[in-house]
């Protein structure tokens, strides 16, 4: 076989990256239409990724945060995203390079890309603490066993008025997996 001259590859993986990019840069200046979201997977152990330190502690790998109806400060530029979410009720910054992305799906429409992460992927951000992964894997039913939220319309009058201190503290900032979501 011929030698690849032109890294094919590497050009494919650069244009999808593009892709989420400009889905990234036309909702930060115009929202999201219709019923779309994004489901955003990166490494939070990539150079340059900027998350607090609690997430990095809890997600010392991988995360996957949800564009949908709660963000703020949306931005793009030709290095990196960045977003303010809302976890455990705090607005938080994150900073995600372009190269740290490991998948994008938009379920409203079935689109999703997955990626290997890019670049300096084999020296990882040194943690500020030393956080132990999971020596197994998560069973089937502890990725899909998050609880679902009821919206503010179903709930029993004066329960939308409650203070935080009553709110559960898994209802803000879940992390999805899309394991379900791909092809075997």
């Amino acid at each position: 076989m011929a030698k690849d001259h032109f890294n094919y590859p590497a050009l494919m993986d650069a244009a999808l990256r593009g892709v989420v990019r400009k889905v990234i840069e036309r909702t930060a200046e115009r929202g999201i239409p219709g019923s779309h979201h994004f489901y955003i997977s990166f490494r939070t152990d990539y150079p340059g990724v900027e998350l607090p330190d609690y997430l990095r502690e809890q997600y010392p790998e991988e995360i996957t945060i949800v564009i949908q109806h709660q963000f703020w400060g949306l931005e793009a530029d030709d290095d990196k995203m960045a977003v303010t979410l809302s976890f455990r009720d705090i607005h938080e910054r994150l900073v995600i390079p372009w190269p740290a992305l490991t998948g994008f799906a938009d379920p409203a429409v079935s689109f999703g890309l997955q990626f290997e992460a890019r670049g300096d992927a084999a020296a990882p951000a040194k943690p500020k603490l030393e956080v132990k992964s999971r020596s197994e894997p998560r069973t089937e039913a502890q990725m899909h066993s998050l609880p679902t939220p009821v919206p503010a319309a179903e709930q029993p009058p004066g329960e939308a008025d409650k203070g935080d201190a009553e709110k559960p503290a898994v209802r803000t900032g879940e992390v999805v997996t899309l394991d379900a979501f791909r092809k075997k």
